[in-house]
Parts: structure tokens; sequence; C-alpha cells
């Protein structure tokens, strides 16, 4: 069965994700206006980051999850809201532990290297080398492995019937799980070039979704590789002239501020 078509039979599901997700992009952007969009910003606190994070994982992946959903309600029978919000519940959980591992090594890194990684000193060179690795990754057979899994990723579709809220939380989990092995070298692109940034968090969102939802999973590997190589060209040749980068002011780290 296509996408159109599983989004086509369930408008209510999909409807209802992509209304969380338009919320979540509205909370965002409100939330973060002003805010530093840097590479290499301070995350704030942990719970303001996490709130945060979750609310952007809603925002930049429901939309390209929306057909997943569709197609678990199809395949389980038509079965109620009630029933498949545990497994978008379950995908979500996974993306926000994911947030606090990245939380984890933001922060440890901070603290064993700060003055080795202002955007002056190894900062620029950090920033372009990540998003370099993050272009590498979309070519290896990995990645091509989960976004496979990812693209098709509900398993045994006769037992979804019967499924008790739990076995659907742990099933939107190991969803959440092949999509994190898909997609978590542009979440670190995403940090390399400014997590707080509405504008790249737009294009990641994007090139997600093209992976996810469009027609030619490998024109949009391809593709995903050359927009990051020629953002890391950039940020390593001419960081002033690459649209959308906010360069910072000086070699430390900038504080995002709270939460208002």
């Amino acid at each position: 069965m296509t996408t159109l078509l599983l989004v086509r039979k369930h408008p209510g599901a999909v409807a209802g994700l992509l209304t969380t997700a338009g919320l979540a992009w509205w909370w965002t952007v409100r939330r973060m206006a002003g805010m530093d969009a840097a590479p290499g910003s301070d995350l704030g606190t942990l719970g303001w980051f996490t709130t945060s994070w979750i609310v952007m994982m809603m925002a930049m992946m429901l939309p390209s999850f929306a057909p997943t959903v569709a197609a678990y309600v199809t395949f389980s029978r038509g079965r109620r809201p009630v029933r498949w919000l545990p497994f978008a519940c379950g995908y979500l959980l996974v993306w926000g532990i994911a947030g606090l591992v990245a939380y984890g090594a933001f922060a440890l890194g901070k603290a064993l290297l700060s003055s080795d990684l202002g955007w002056h000193a190894g900062g620029r060179w950090v920033s372009g080398g990540l998003i370099a690795a993050a272009a590498a990754y979309e070519l290896i057979p990995l990645k091509r492995a989960c976004l496979a899994r990812c693209r098709g990723q509900l398993g045994d579709r006769k037992a979804l019937s019967h499924q008790a809220p739990s076995e659907a939380l742990a099933m939107g989990a190991r969803s959440g799980g092949w999509c994190i092995g898909c997609s978590w070298a542009l979440m670190v692109a995403l940090f390399a070039l400014g997590v707080m940034s509405l504008t790249w968090m737009a294009l990641i969102a994007a090139l997600v979704a093209l992976q996810k939802v469009g027609p030619w999973p490998r024109g949009a590997r391809i593709t995903t590789a050359v927009v990051l190589a020629t953002l890391a060209a950039g940020i390593l040749a001419a960081p002033d002239q690459v649209p959308g980068l906010v360069v910072p002011a000086s070699g430390g780290i900038h504080p995002m501020g709270t939460m208002g």
C-alpha cells in the first residue's frame, strides 16, 4: 500500500499528527525568538532543554512519521486513537532519550574542551568536520539499512490487531530506534550548525521527510549528502558567506537564555 493511499485512508490520524507538529512549530518559534542560534550555544538547564527538545522533535519528526501511524492504524484494523497513541508516544520517548544523550555529550565536551571549542579556536573546524562526517554517513551501508527499516518499520503486521498498549509503546520505541539509526547524523549536523536555529531545524526536518516519505530514498540520501558536504565546505572555507549561519561573535560559548 502506497504512502499516499495510507494517508488518504486515515485522514483523521494524519491530521492529528500534523496539527500537533504545527502547534510544536508555533511553540518553538515563540520560545526561541531572540535566542542565540550560533553553533556551540549553551543548551541551558537540563529541564529547559528536555522540554524544548521534545517539542522540537514533535515539530520536526511527526510530519514524516504520520504515514507510519496511518499504516499502523490500517494494519491494526482501524483501532481507535487511544490504541495507537501509545505507538506514537513510544516513538517520541526514544527521541527524548536521544536528546538526553546529546545533552550529556555536549556538557562533557564543554567541561573537558571548552577553551578549545571556541569558534575562533577549534570550534569552526569541529563544526565543519561533524557536518562532513554526517554527509559521509548518508552514503554508507548502515545508513541505507536503517533507512529501509525506517520506511517499513511495522514488522509483524498480523500481531497488530490484538496488541496491548504496552506492546504498542514498545513497537513505537523500536520504530524510533530505527529512525534514530537513520537520522542521528542529521541531528549531529543540527547541533553543529546551531541547534536552536529555526532555519537549520526546518532544513533538517525537510531532509528527514524527503528520505522517509519521498519516492526515491537513494536519491534523497545522495541529495542530503551533497547538501551537508556543501555546508561543511562553506563553514570551513568562508563561514560568513553561508546563508543562515550565525557566526559566533567571539571565541566563547554563548548562553541561550532561559524559557520565558
